[in-house]
């Protein structure tokens, strides 16, 4: 092919402009993002030092140190407070809360136990729009706690009203800590060891003493990010994970939400000489941004080099007129979604690599329209979701906020004023459904979205069944059942925390439909690939057209089975979910004596 003038200039602008491209590229994807790293940690670092000196000169004053970090964000857009040894929040005390114990199974009893509030709960469901909280955490009410014995100082994991609330719905709990016990106790093969080291604890007690954050201070409690890093860090640092040394300073990389970060973690003394920790935390998204922002500009500088390159090649050649209309009405087809006709290419020069570039074009965004329609699919899915949410909430709210209405009338009224207490009872009864309800329906909603995502890791059934049977002894005892258990050692595959919520569900079901004095058998059998779990109890047979309805949300059989009861009517739904979210087989049958619900989990290879 012979080579004229316009295959030269191609060669000469299209060198140029790659040459141009490649400098700009190499210096933004090799060393922009290193170099402002670099400058943002040394800058974060030297802040940090200033801080320190701030730090001791505020004489230990809450209200100095909390301006001081809140100018520390304003300054450098960086996150820092200072931690105790126990890793808590220093001058916690405007968010908190005191509990006198009363009854102990670790000589507690007659301790006042301070809890930081942050902890278990987020500032902002503090207030007169979550009754839920504000009906329970106040002072003269009752709670349980559990939790674990750290450096001889109790750590609190869950808090309810109640001991039965401990593993469901209506808790409070501090899920960092929580996931970190699941982490380490499987890292111990004796589980007795595990407990010499980490003793655990329950008390139950009143609340004498609820503090909660006003007007500036509120701020400092509103970076959940941030709070949930600090409790991590507590978290490791009290189960001994944490490896920063005695004196030293460790920088630490970690993505949230697809977001870099870095946390800065520095052993430091206080002013009366006590250890304590300076931490930090910076979010690296400036710099991505500013990354994305230069390679889309580069879809500028791509183009405008493609336009003069066509220019260039039209003026010397008209025969590059021909081609061209071919291309354009095959991109006029591709403008109407037609992407069936594909270019010719009958060229090696310019004109060839166009048509394949537009062929390829074509290829791709055929496959985004199919990727798009997809998407689009997948988000009516979840606008079904919603209305079904919606549907099933207002379908299930009618009959409580009748029950509320009815008594307001009494009481507006003025009749059975003798009763007030009665009315007062049913209406916190009521409202207390509601929100049991509205929390099940919520998770049941997220496991229905169809975006969810189930983490899964390997555990022993046989301790996960047996640490559920222990928090339902209460249960058992008050109706006289029986619990026969034939638990096979096995490690399976799943997500622990979500087969807990599976096994709670059953078992709160098997005791609620069991019969006084009868009995109760929890099983784990091992099988070829798998492991069967059933909970068998003995009473009333379920009839056979209703035995797959009952999975159904808010679906109660026959009259027995009603509100009064207790539930949502929601907990066979969310654990249907969660098992087909694993993927295994589950089912209810009706046996000589009962029922019977059971599924598989598949067994560690």
């Amino acid at each position: 092919m012979r080579r004229g003038i316009v295959f030269k200039l191609f060669l000469l602008t299209t060198a140029l402009c790659l040459f141009i491209l490649a400098i700009l590229f190499v210096g933004q994807t090799v060393f922009f993002k290193q170099f402002y790293v670099h400058q943002k940690v040394e800058k974060v670092q030297a802040a940090l030092q200033a801080y320190k000196q701030d730090y001791f000169s505020s004489a230990g004053d809450p209200q100095a140190v909390a301006k001081l970090e809140q100018d520390f964000y304003q300054r450098h857009n960086t996150w820092v407070t200072t931690l105790d040894a126990m890793g808590n929040l220093n001058y916690f005390g405007d968010f908190y809360m005191e509990v006198r114990v009363e009854l102990s199974d670790d000589g507690l009893s007659g301790q006042t136990m301070t809890i930081p509030l942050y902890s278990v709960m987020n500032v902002e469901d503090f207030s007169q729009d979550n009754p839920f909280l504000t009906t329970w955490i106040q002072e003269g009410e009752r709670i349980a706690i559990e939790g674990l014995l750290m450096n001889h100082q109790p750590v609190p994991q869950r808090m309810a009203r109640e001991p039965g609330r401990l593993r469901e719905e209506g808790r409070l709990e501090n899920q960092q800590m929580v996931n970190k016990e699941y982490e380490v106790v499987t890292r111990f093969e004796d589980l007795n060891r595990y407990r010499d080291l980490y003793p655990s604890f329950f008390v139950k007690g009143t609340i004498i003493k609820v503090r909660t954050p006003e007007g500036t201070e509120v701020s400092r409690y509103t970076n959940h990010l941030f709070l949930d890093r600090v409790k991590s860090f507590q978290a490791d640092l009290l189960f001994g994970d944490y490896d920063g040394g005695t004196n030293e300073s460790q920088i630490i990389d970690f993505e949230e939400n697809q977001v870099n970060y870095k946390l800065f973690v520095e052993h430091i003394d206080d002013r009366n000489g006590n250890p304590a920790y300076l931490f930090a935390m910076v979010s690296l998204q400036p710099v991505s941004e500013a990354a994305d922002v230069i390679q889309d500009y580069y879809v500028y500088i791509v183009i405008a080099t493609l336009l003069l390159v066509l220019l260039a090649s039209f003026y010397y050649s008209r025969r590059i007129a021909r081609p061209l209309l071919r291309i354009n009405r095959t991109a006029q087809r591709m403008a109407g979604l037609d992407f069936t006709e594909k270019i010719p290419v009958t060229t090696k020069d310019e004109i060839g690599d166009l048509s394949r570039n537009i062929n390829e074009l074509s290829e791709r965004l055929h496959s985004h329209i199919t990727r798009l329609e997809q998407d689009i699919e997948k988000e009516k899915q979840l606008e079904n979701t919603r209305k079904e949410f919606i549907s099933g909430v207002s379908h299930e709210l009618k009959t409580p906020l009748s029950v509320i209405q009815s008594c307001l009338s009494v009481l507006k009224d003025g009749v059975a004023s003798h009763k007030r207490d009665h009315y007062f009872a049913a209406m916190e009864d009521e409202v207390r459904r509601m929100d049991l309800l509205i929390g099940d329906m919520l998770e049941l909603a997220k496991y229905e979205s169809g975006t969810y995502k189930m983490k899964m890791d390997s555990f022993h059934i046989d301790t996960l069944i047996e640490r559920v049977c222990a928090k339902f002894s209460s249960d058992l005892e008050s109706k006289s059942l029986h619990l026969y258990t034939r638990l096979a050692p096995v490690e399976v595959v799943g997500n622990q925390h979500r087969i807990e919520q599976v096994l709670v569900n059953f078992l709160t079901n098997a005791i609620r439909y069991t019969p006084e004095q009868e009995s109760i058998i929890l099983s784990a059998v091992e099988e070829q690939e798998t492991v069967r779990v059933s909970i068998e109890n003995k009473g009333t047979h379920i009839p056979a057209e209703q035995l797959e309805k009952i999975w159904d949300r808010f679906y109660r059989g026959d009259s027995s089975r009603h509100r009064k009861a207790g539930g949502t009517g929601l907990g066979l739904a969310i654990s249907r979910k969660i098992l087909e979210l694993h993927g295994v087989r589950y089912g209810v049958t009706n046996t000589a004596e009962g029922v019977m619900f059971y599924f598989d989990l598949n067994k560690k290879v």
